[in-house]
């Protein structure tokens, strides 16, 4: 059984024994839209100015490095000069979304799939992916799963790169999640966000980078898709 039917199994007992049908009704889904748009949201921190460089900065604060271009088709080759500035293999595992960019004229080796997981196929240490939106407030990344936007392609790769739309650049997580119930009939299997390279300060209050991810986070913003 996998995730999705554990879960659905879970809800199905919980209703059982509120003795409720197995599926919600057209009704009880249409009170949770209607409290989700009619609920007031809680304290915000105010976020004045252009999201895109408050964005940024955020990001750099929590050790991404960010670029910028002037469309999405320029990206390969601005990702190219930060693999070569960072003597990296131009060589990556990509979101299958994003096969449509120019890769092979940046001389960049791409495969659309998720990384190995097994080290002794050769592990995959730089991969690419989009994003969903992102955060000004804290330079986060927001990354939902699905077919062709796989989670691994950020959580195991040495190296995460991730192409960011200015249009999707949002304030904080509220407006993100008011985005994915605007956009998405349902959420995905998981929401990830991410605030830089992964790291832990459990040994001897020593940060260390890479501890339970990539240790590389570079964002590469496109003011025009």
């Amino acid at each position: 059984m996998d995730a999705s039917q554990a879960r659905a199994a879970i809800l199905a007992r919980i209703r059982a024994n509120l003795r409720r049908a197995p599926q919600p009704a057209a009704a009880e889904l249409a009170a949770v839209a209607d409290y989700l748009a009619q609920h007031p949201a809680g304290p915000r921190p105010k976020i004045e100015g252009d999201l895109g460089i408050r964005f940024r900065a955020m990001a750099e604060r929590s050790q991404s490095t960010v670029d910028e271009v002037a469309r999405s088709a320029d990206a390969p080759a601005a990702i190219a000069r930060y693999l070569a500035a960072q003597q990296l293999e131009p060589r990556a595992v990509i979101w299958p979304t994003l096969a449509p960019l120019d890769w092979k004229g940046a001389g960049i080796e791409v495969e659309a799939r998720p990384p190995r997981r097994d080290e002794s196929q050769g592990s995959d240490r730089i991969g690419i992916t989009g994003c969903f939106c992102a955060l000004a407030e804290t330079g986060t990344l927001v990354l939902l799963s699905g077919p062709d936007t796989h989670a691994s392609t950020h959580l195991l790769p040495e190296t995460h790169i991730a192409l960011v739309p200015a249009s999707r650049i949002v304030r904080d997580m509220e407006d993100a999640f008011a985005l994915m119930r605007s956009e998405r009939a349902t959420l995905p299997r998981s929401v990830n966000m991410v605030s830089g390279p992964s790291r832990t300060g459990d040994i001897e209050q020593t940060i260390v980078l890479g501890a339970h991810g990539p240790f590389r986070v570079h964002i590469v913003v496109a003011v025009e898709e």
